[in-house]
């Protein structure tokens, strides 16, 4: 049976909540952060530009807020049915997020991920700036850490699984051996090889032949 590599979105895949607004709803720029949202999902701003304006609303929130959000985050039904399966099938499971390392990587412990990669938000004298550090993660950064895994964990692409719900999903779903769409958006749903709508996670593993 071939190794698989498993690559999931974070937000609205991993797990049910969409973290910028859940730490937007604490620095009280929701409203805000949803246009920019829905300016970003009519194409009036790419990605990179959208996380830059939604995140200069959270300057001035105390590092405190990580905690605070961690708390409410809610990991999608059948995560960790489907992470032992590919683990017990000597697969590794990643998540590439355009979200952040900070609320991320908790998530990522508890549930045994393999791999993780996120944004990285700026934290000075115990508070958030506004800004953001290191390399971002967009659609074309999704693919090359994709690629990367892959060539980490020693299996060809034809062995990746790409599983998300966005555009900023679509690169690295391009060039996987399997697309899969999570309730998708409509962009996904053009593109995706199969299309999950039940939100439940552990449906993955009747299509890598680890559950019948």
């Amino acid at each position: 049976m071939p190794r698989f590599l498993v690559v999931l979105d974070v937000d609205s895949t991993l797990i049910e909540n969409e973290v910028i607004e859940l730490l937007a709803a604490e620095a009280g720029s929701l409203d805000r952060v949803a246009e920019i949202t829905f300016r970003a999902m009519n194409g009036e701003l790419d990605f990179e530009q959208s996380l830059r304006e939604r995140v200069a609303t959270l300057a001035g929130l105390p590092e405190s807020v990580f905690e605070t959000v961690r708390s409410r985050v809610v990991v999608t039904t059948g995560v960790a049915e489907m992470v032992d399966a590919v683990h017990a099938a000597g697969g590794r499971v990643g998540v590439v997020s355009g979200g952040f390392h900070e609320i991320v990587d908790p998530v990522a412990a508890g549930l045994g991920l393999d791999y993780v990669r996120a944004n990285r938000l700026e934290v000075r004298d115990g508070r958030l700036t506004g800004g953001l550090v290191g390399p971002i993660i967009h659609a074309a950064a999704k693919a090359e850490t994709l690629t990367e895994w892959a060539h980490d964990f020693g299996v060809p692409l034809r062995q990746t699984v790409a599983v998300g719900d966005g555009a900023n999903d679509l690169q690295m779903m391009a060039i996987t051996g399997l697309a899969v769409g999570f309730d998708a958006k409509a962009p996904v749903r053009d593109e995706a090889h199969v299309i999950l709508d039940r939100r439940d996670l552990s449906q993955l593993l009747p299509l890598l032949g680890l559950r019948g």
